[in-house]
């Protein structure tokens, strides 16, 4: 599992001219799934994400201070197949390491549950549709986070 994370001043979603979910500060995250995510792969972003401090505090005395959970912000999270293109050879991207959409929106559904068993407030955007996405990002700042990343052994 991908998430791209962007801190944002404020983000929303819209579907078929529909605004389906809209935050102030807090985290714009696309969120990628691939054929190999389980339980463990959620359970692993969803805690490295509220707790990574990306936030500054107030006086902006230091670097990156504060989590999402000390901001009180919320989250806009996109599911986005397209995290998992593969565009090694020709000019259009495959897909196959992305999960399908009967494999992949139970475990999308299960990181917005995640996200709000953590208290955060969660608004997202339609599962599969097309979707148009506008945000402000503030920094900018831009994280990438990949569960299998937690796999691998430290330098």
């Amino acid at each position: 599992m991908r998430f791209v994370i962007q801190r944002v001043t404020r983000a929303k979603v819209t579907s078929d001219g529909e605004v389906t979910g809209e935050i102030a500060d807090g985290l714009a995250i696309l969120c990628g799934i691939s054929t190999e995510d389980s339980a463990e792969d959620i359970d692993y972003l969803v805690s490295k994400t509220v707790n990574l401090r990306i936030f500054r505090s107030a006086d902006e005395s230091s670097g990156f201070d504060l989590s999402i959970k000390d901001i009180g912000g919320g989250i806009l999270l996109i599911s986005q197949f397209t995290l998992y293109a593969n565009t090694r050879k020709g000019r259009r991207p495959g897909f196959t390491d992305a999960a399908v959409p009967d494999v992949a929106q139970p475990l999308y559904e299960r990181v917005v549950q995640e996200f709000q068993l953590e208290g955060i407030n969660v608004q997202t955007g339609v599962f599969g549709a097309m979707m148009q996405v506008e945000l402000v990002n503030d920094g900018p700042a831009t994280f990438v986070i990949d569960s299998s990343e937690r796999l691998k052994p430290r330098r």
